[in-house]
């Protein structure tokens, strides 16, 4: 099977590209809006994309009337943004906070959500994911026929649950990733989680 990309609508691409790159890590990207209440959003279009500094980069469509989504405008307008990598227990939460809310509304509420300060950055985290990283807003571009932002930030702070994280003889840190037990993003309504670890040294 070929699929030639130049003859489909932006739905059917849309489709075949989340069909086919797979897994996608689940950005939760909790925000602030201009009315002190949280929005809270997941992004599988997402990934590190440098290390010094350390960038985010979360790419962030339009809701189906066109307008911007509070994530995109409250990053902007605010600076700061949170990234939770949320567990397999979360996923119905996650799911939840992609609803089309009114702007202003919080799906920290919709969910029934708790959140907790951390220590010397502006926004709090959702409690119950065990990665948050409170990141600064870097730059934006914007590209493609429908205005899709690239949005990049660069991490300040990373708060990691004590239970999944510990230095290894050589310093290093080391997460448990099992214990971390991310969701990633299939095509569709489907989730996978983590299964079977393969630990395949690198060449020396």
């Amino acid at each position: 099977m070929v699929l030639d990309l130049d003859l489909m609508s932006m739905n059917s691409v849309y489709h075949v590209l989340t069909q086919i790159i797979i897994p996608r890590p689940v950005a939760w990207v909790l925000t602030e809006h201009q009315n002190g209440k949280y929005n809270l959003a997941p992004f599988s279009y997402f990934s590190a994309v440098c290390s010094d500094p350390p960038i985010m980069m979360i790419s962030v469509g339009k809701k189906p009337n066109g307008s911007e989504k509070d994530t995109y405008t409250n990053i902007l307008e605010r600076g700061n943004f949170i990234i939770h990598i949320a567990s397999s227990d979360m996923a119905s939460a996650v799911t939840k906070s992609s609803a089309i809310l009114e702007e202003g509304e919080s799906e920290i509420d919709l969910c029934g959500l708790e959140t907790a300060d951390v220590a010397g950055f502006s926004l709090p985290r959702v409690i119950g994911p065990k990665i948050a990283m409170c990141c600064r807003f870097y730059e934006e571009k914007t590209m493609g026929n429908n205005g899709q932002h690239l949005v990049f930030g660069v991490i300040e702070k990373v708060w990691l649950d004590g239970k999944i994280a510990a230095t290894n003889d050589k310093g290093r840190l080391e997460v448990n990733a099992a214990a971390v037990d991310p969701i990633s993003r299939l095509g569709g309504s489907e989730y996978a989680t983590l299964g079977e670890v393969l630990n395949i040294p690198r060449p020396s």
